[in-house]
């Protein structure tokens, strides 16, 4: 029976079945800094204790939520995350926080995938064959996430915030895994009894997930649907794999901007999706591949900048509502 009370935090997606398998229980530090009703306090907690205000709020976040929740463990991502993690990391070990660093190899490599779900195995005293066994019992989940991001875009009954609440709970399976397991079965078992809306423009959402917190909505409010949740569809790891090796080797996020404008490019062709809304982070090194991302998508992009938490400004407001005519006019 795994553990459900010896909680780790994780700076972002990385093998949880080891932390399952070892009998702990991985805590999405982002999705618990982002889901309290305080997240912009948490941002100006950490500044105060000397985070620049010229740093990722998502990182002060973190830094905020792991000392008021009492994490006393953090699986730091120092590879194929945020450049700013590492530096995180040295805070909260400083602050006798036990800090595991984990990194992904720097090109999608099945190989040396496998050789860093070893090293963290070891770390974490147990094996990879009893990860794989975790693996293999989450693949009924992620089944279940794959249906409702297939019912998003092809049906049309589940909503963009619906399908991307669903695929960001992946990130820890956070109930637990059975109950994670019930209560998609039970969601899916009510929106199948929906009828599918028709929308005029389908738009894609590219990119680290917003820091404002009514995006969707808004987008809904102007009559357009989000069919294509990038990163989120990621970190579910609904692309797949035959074991844990293969699923995090197909995993984009850490490998670079080639990787996940490949997918992109697929899924936006898949889905129908008209224009993509590029989501970058302010202060965040990723925020530079915007620029290739523009280049390669054959939809129109317009990019769209946040910083703190909270909801969407007067300008970014009127930034996607001319988008989202443009594209509907774009369809008559």
């Amino acid at each position: 029976m795994l553990a459900r009370d010896v909680r780790v935090g994780i700076t972002t997606t990385l093998p949880i079945e080891v932390l399952w398998a070892a009998g702990y229980r991985p805590v999405d530090l982002n999705n618990l800094f982002i889901g309290r009703g305080d997240a912009e306090r948490a941002v100006q907690e950490a500044e105060s204790v000397g985070f620049p205000r010229s740093t990722c709020a998502w990182i002060k976040g973190i830094y905020a939520t792991v000392k008021e929740e009492g994490f006393g463990r953090v699986v730091v991502v120092t590879g194929g995350d945020c450049s700013n993690a590492a530096a995180l990391g040295e805070v909260l070990a400083d602050e006798g926080v036990d800090v595991v660093a984990f990194a992904f190899p720097s090109r999608p490599d099945r190989a040396a995938t496998t050789l860093a779900v070893e090293a963290l195995a070891g770390r974490f005293e147990t094996t990879v064959s009893a990860a794989e066994g975790v693996f293999a019992r989450l693949s009924r989940s992620r089944a279940l996430l794959a249906e409702v991001d297939e019912l998003t875009w092809r049906e049309g009954i589940v909503s963009g915030r619906e399908n991307f609440d669903w695929l960001l709970k992946a990130c820890d399976f956070g109930v637990g895994v059975e109950e994670f397991e019930e209560e998609a079965t039970r969601f899916l078992a009510e929106v199948r009894g929906r009828r599918g809306q028709t929308k005029r423009v389908r738009l894609g959402v590219a990119g680290v997930p917003p820091i404002n917190d009514d995006l969707f909505e808004f987008l809904e409010s102007l009559g357009a649907a989000v069919v294509f949740n990038e990163l989120p569809r990621q970190f579910a790891l609904l692309a797949g794999g035959d074991d844990l090796a293969d699923a995090y080797t197909r995993y984009t996020y850490p490998y670079g901007a080639g990787t996940r404008i490949a997918d992109i490019l697929e899924e936006v062709e898949r889905r129908g999706v008209q224009g993509l809304v590029h989501y970058v982070q302010s202060f965040c090194y990723r925020g530079i591949q915007d620029i290739l991302v523009r280049r390669a998508v054959p939809v129109p992009v317009l990019t769209l900048e946040g910083e703190r938490p909270g909801p969407l400004s007067a300008q970014q407001r009127l930034r996607l509502e001319t988008f989202v005519e443009m594209l509907a006019g774009g369809t008559r």
